[in-house]
């Protein structure tokens, strides 16, 4: 919403004036991390959204998501299929939450508060945030893992240098997790910048590796026809569809939470159109294909190393460690270590980091919400959600998929259809303003939507609606927020709970 203290560019990007800029200021609500990007300084272009996507798929995650699929039942091309259907579903609310961020230069949480108020925007923020720390754990045990080996390739007794195991994991595991955590820290406390530099050529980095290592492992397998002569593993389509859906609802869950705090790297965007086509070209193409090459080497993997467990299959880190020669481990390793250290900091720092800023912006920075996400990241024990692929893949991504869901109903119900994408930039930083307080509506809207998408745990005959839990979450909140909205409109100032 254009006002006297906004200025509106011929490209629809809005800004405040200074002396809108110096009044928020002052505000409990502001900080310098959560104040809007002046014009000046939004300089992403089309490349460095789609080396973002790019770095962040190309991840082991990625990766151990299509061969967990394969665990699951599936064979190859029906493990494909259902990444990419995924994906294309994803990017829609994607791209719709991202407009926001480009054309006021705001980030997630401050986005939230126009739907839910600016106390009540804490509990999107939060419960983002809370999935983000998870994910951070997730990554830096793989990245730590990765370490461990990487050291153990060229150190000899590396594994056992330190004493026995403490806890299940030796002491060099241990050590090798922290290293890896501590580096993540570094690169945030060194801010946005230094991020983008290393997503610029982590991206084309990993790529090549990984191609390196998918032809050299099928050239060991003697082609790809252990692919092409692989049996249909389901005897009818009813027993396929049991599968697929809860894994469909899986791979919207594996970027759901990118899909609500885009804001958080569109804010920095040139224009709507080069963040959008940077979105569109490189998530579900490079997605799907990093997913491929985990199909491929975990298949042709099981046929070079016969003699190794099945359930190690899907975890590309156990795979590289059963090479002989140290330069291809140690190569893979660094490579397995800068993609994990990308996508973690892009997609499980930034957002939480700002989440918690959010909750209390002048006593937490950007910084300090990032070593809280690290902090939390290690107490939620990673290394127990990663034990095996149907606890990882149908417990984590599905189970969390229901909330964020309803979260990005709320959001795309209340900026596209009530608000019309017009807010009062200058509002979303005062406790007096248009949005301050609670909007009940977007509360209530969101615990229904969670709560339908969650029944199906609790009452056994439910259990299709978890299965579909992104899709019911997302939905059961959209039609909810816009009908209380459009029935019990708020005042001018309905702040009813000021806190």
């Amino acid at each position: 919403m254009i006002t006297s203290e906004t200025i509106l560019h011929d490209d629809g990007r809005v800004e405040l004036n200074d002396a809108a800029l110096r009044d928020i200021e002052s505000s409990p609500l502001y900080n310098k991390d959560l104040a809007p990007v002046p014009v000046a300084k939004r300089n992403w272009t089309t490349y460095n959204y789609a080396a973002l996507w790019i770095s962040m798929a190309h991840c082991i995650p990625t990766y151990m998501m299509a061969s967990g699929l394969i665990s699951a039942g599936m064979n190859w091309w029906q493990a494909l299929i259902t990444i990419l259907i995924g994906n294309i579903i994803v990017l829609v609310p994607i791209l719709l939450n991202s407009h926001p961020g480009t054309k006021y230069g705001i980030p997630f949480p401050v986005f939230a508060r126009a739907a839910y108020g600016t106390t009540g925007s804490n509990v999107p923020a939060l419960m983002r945030a809370l999935v983000a720390c998870g994910w951070f754990g997730i990554q830096a045990w793989i990245g730590g893992q990765a370490i461990h080996i990487f050291f153990g390739s060229f150190i000899p007794g590396w594994n056992t240098l330190l004493g026995s195991a403490i806890g299940g994991h030796t002491p060099t595991e241990w050590l090798s997790f922290l290293l890896f955590w501590g580096i993540n820290i570094f690169i945030i406390y060194r801010g946005m910048d230094l991020l983008r530099h290393v997503e610029n050529w982590a991206a084309p980095f990993v790529l090549v590796m990984t191609a390196l290592l998918l032809c050299w492992i099928v050239y060991q397998a003697g082609g790809l026809g252990f692919l092409l002569n692989e049996p249909d593993k389901f005897t009818s389509l009813g027993e396929f569809w049991k599968i697929f859906v809860p894994s469909l609802t899986a791979m919207i869950g594996f970027w759901a939470t990118l899909s609500l705090n885009m804001p958080d790297f569109t804010r920095f965007g040139r224009s709507q159109r080069e963040q959008a086509l940077g979105q569109v070209v490189a998530l579900p193409t490079t997605t799907t294909l990093f997913a491929a090459m985990g199909v491929i080497i975990t298949s042709a993997a099981a046929i070079v190393f016969p003699h190794m467990p099945a359930a190690d299959l899907w975890d590309p880190v156990k795979l590289v460690g059963q090479f002989s020669q140290p330069l291809v481990v140690a190569i893979s390793m660094f490579t397995v270590i800068v993609a994990t250290l990308a996508v973690n900091i892009a997609a499980n720092v930034v957002s939480p980091a700002n989440d918690f800023a959010n909750a209390f912006p002048k006593f937490i920075s950007f910084s300090t919400g990032g070593l809280i996400t690290g902090i939390v990241g290690i107490l939620i024990q990673p290394w127990r959600l990663l034990a095996d692929p149907s606890g990882y893949i149908f417990g984590w991504l599905v189970g969390y998929s229901g909330g964020l869901g309803s979260i990005a109903g709320v959001l795309i119900a209340d900026y596209w259809i009530v608000r019309r994408t017009n807010l009062k930039l200058g509002d979303l930083y005062r406790k007096s303003g248009e949005y301050s307080g609670w909007n009940w509506r977007a509360i209530a809207a969101t615990l229904l939507g969670c709560f339908f998408a969650w029944i199906g745990l609790i009452i056994p005959t439910l259990r299709p609606l978890y299965d579909y839990g992104w899709f019911i979450g997302f939905g059961v909140a959209f039609v909810v927020h816009w009908g209380l909205m459009e029935f019990s409109p708020p005042r001018r100032r309905d702040a009813e709970a000021e806190i």
